[in-house]
């Protein structure tokens, strides 16, 4: 989750811009640097690490007095490693860039630009906007050039550049990726989401997709759309959302893109950070970890099972130590965990460890313990979650395992690149299901109230929905204190059927594309137990006393993060409804650090 903060005016730009970012470190990161212009000198700092690195880079550099231009940026690594050379601002020979998102047809432009003459110091994918942007200004005045360069160059981004050819101005972009601008009594402000601003601005414009210009000092007026500005601190931290938690749920579309980013393509799944040769000799895996991790784990034994043909273990962190570990030579050890802190996740891991087993972490947070005891990582790249109920980091660990199944089932062989690009298809819009409609969203807001009391909830689902089922019954537990349990729908008649009556609630996940019969008939054993019946799924079911509609999908995968979204939105309606606070719930930390 990359954070972007830009500022022209008399005031000290280097606080500014530094204050600004550290109003963005909620978002994660992994390096930082700033830029500041003032005459005619273009002075550029960047640090690996915490801003604190950056602060001390910097602690001797003074900003003289007059007017100056800056732009800064907190780096989430995606094309490339967390280095000095690949974070932001990227240099040419006489301008600087910062940018958010992904440039899709960077690799062609480089090569070109190469054959020009032009030397690249980084592995990203935006040092060719401000190479291009040069290479422009050969043929065009700055204004045109970076036009020319904005609509050269595809995909997501939200960028700000600073040129010594026009010192006096700010060229800004944005598309896909968010990008405002302010202004207040001290001057022009940029950012990526709110709370930098506060304090500073009066005034506001949330640019819209395809939107670009060259700002100066004056021209702030002449924007469309300024609305007045007046947020406090955490409201903005929340971009207006009533809580972390549902700003997170919102998110997800974003942060999944961030996570797919330098790995997924149309020809499959790469993962730089991992030598292929990691998986050979490979014949089974154990995944481990606790809470919603650990059912992220249960969906990832389906998929790993199914797509690479590898016999894979789930077992819970808490338990793992003390169960008679056996070890095996040719056994993958993989750790799941949202902080890489998670105590009985680390203990696990050193039993694992101590037993030469190969490691793999899956985490959201470099340098945390789990990735630095494991062998290699894969991170989630989701930022902070505020939130202490799972959202976002659930859904992009499932994503990881996902992409995970269909690396080593290209490496053993199981999937051809036909299948492999399907996946990736699968994925994407996977994705795009994760973005939340607001009719879809209301529609759940109004059912919530159906849903406050009676004797408990269950939860069905069959194969990867029965970890899901278990995620939305965990959700619920979380934040509205309501008892909830889920099943596969198919243990029913083995025993939890016999709670069936008219105030039990079932929240049923039925899958258009997996299952779908039996699935059917396990709802109907319920509806004619009297079970007040909820379904999520693309079509309607006779048995349902409510449906929550999701669009049709392409594959059950596509339903999956369809439905979780679902399964998050009711159980923050229904937390609201109750009045309960849904980040901070009772007895709950965020991250757990003791056993």
């Amino acid at each position: 989750m990359c954070g972007i903060v830009g500022y022209m005016g008399k005031s000290n730009a280097k606080e500014i811009l530094l204050n600004g970012l550290k109003e963005l470190e909620y978002r994660g990161y992994d390096s930082a640097g700033i830029a500041i212009l003032q005459q005619d000198t273009l002075h550029t700092f960047k640090a690996v690490g915490k801003l604190e690195n950056l602060e001390s880079k910097i602690k001797d550099f003074e900003v003289s007095s007059g007017f100056c231009i800056g732009i800064g940026h907190t780096r989430w690594a995606t094309h490339g490693k967390p280095t000095e050379a690949n974070a932001h601002p990227h240099t040419a020979e006489f301008s600087n860039v910062v940018h958010n998102g992904i440039i899709e047809n960077y690799q062609e432009i480089k090569e070109e630009l190469i054959i020009l003459g032009h030397h690249f110091l980084s592995q990203t994918d935006t040092e060719v906007i401000v190479h291009l942007f040069e290479e422009n200004l050969k043929k065009l005045d700055p204004q045109e050039a970076f036009y020319a360069t904005i609509n050269r160059i595809k995909g997501a981004y939200a960028i700000l550049l600073v040129s010594k050819i026009a010192p006096n101005k700010i060229f800004y972009a944005k598309n896909g990726s968010p990008l405002i601008i302010a202004k207040g009594s001290g001057g022009i402000y940029f950012a990526s989401s709110d709370s930098p601003l506060v304090g500073l601005a009066s005034q506001v414009v949330y640019l819209e997709d395809g939107d670009m210009g060259v700002m100066d000092i004056e021209g702030f007026d002449l924007l469309k759309n300024i609305q007045n500005f007046s947020v406090n601190k955490t409201l903005a931290q929340k971009d207006g959302f009533r809580y972390f938690m549902e700003k997170e749920i919102y998110e997800q579309h974003s942060v999944l893109l961030e996570t797919i980013m330098g790995r997924v393509s149309e020809n499959g799944v790469i993962f730089d950070e991992i030598d292929q040769s990691f998986f050979l000799g490979i014949r089974s895996i154990t995944l481990c970890a606790c809470g919603t991790s650990y059912h992220a784990g249960m969906v990832g034994k389906y998929l790993l099972e199914r797509l690479a043909k590898i016999r894979v273990n789930v077992v819970i962190a808490s338990e793992f130590r003390y169960g008679g570990f056996v070890s095996q030579e040719d056994e993958l050890f993989i750790s799941i965990s949202q902080s890489g802190e998670t105590a009985d996740t680390l203990e696990a891991l050193k039993l694992a460890k101590e037993y030469n087993q190969k490691s793999l972490a899956i985490c959201n947070v470099d340098n945390s313990s789990i990735v630095r005891l494991s062998d290699c990582a894969i991170l989630t790249r989701v930022g902070l979650e505020k939130g202490v109920a799972s959202t976002k980091a659930f859904a992009s660990q499932v994503l990881v395992l996902w992409m995970l199944a269909v690396y080593m089932g290209r490496t053993y062989g199981h999937l051809d690149e036909r299948e492999a690009k399907l996946q990736s298809s699968d994925m994407l819009s996977a994705i795009r299901a994760t973005k939340v409609e607001s009719k879809f969203h209301e529609r759940i807001k109004r059912l919530s109230k159906r849903y406050l009391h009676g004797h408990g909830f269950f939860f069905i689902g069959r194969d990867v929905f029965y970890p899901l089922a278990l995620e939305g019954a965990l959700k619920l537990k979380e934040i509205s204190y309501l008892h909830a349990e889920g099943y596969p729908s198919g243990e029913m008649k083995h025993g939890p059927i016999a709670l069936a009556d008219s105030n039990l609630f079932t929240i049923a996940l039925l899958s258009e594309h997996l299952l779908y019969d039996k699935m059917q008939s396990n709802i109907a054993e319920l509806s004619a137990r009297d079970a007040t019946i909820c379904v999520i799924g693309s079509k309607e079911c006779e048995s349902a006393d409510d449906m929550i509609i999701i669009p049709q999908a392409k594959s059950y995968m596509e339903e999956f993060f369809s439905m979780m979204l679902g399964l998050q939105l009711l159980s923050l309606e229904v937390a609201i409804r109750l009045g309960n606070d849904v980040d901070m719930p009772r007895n709950l930390a965020k991250s757990v650090t003791v056993e």
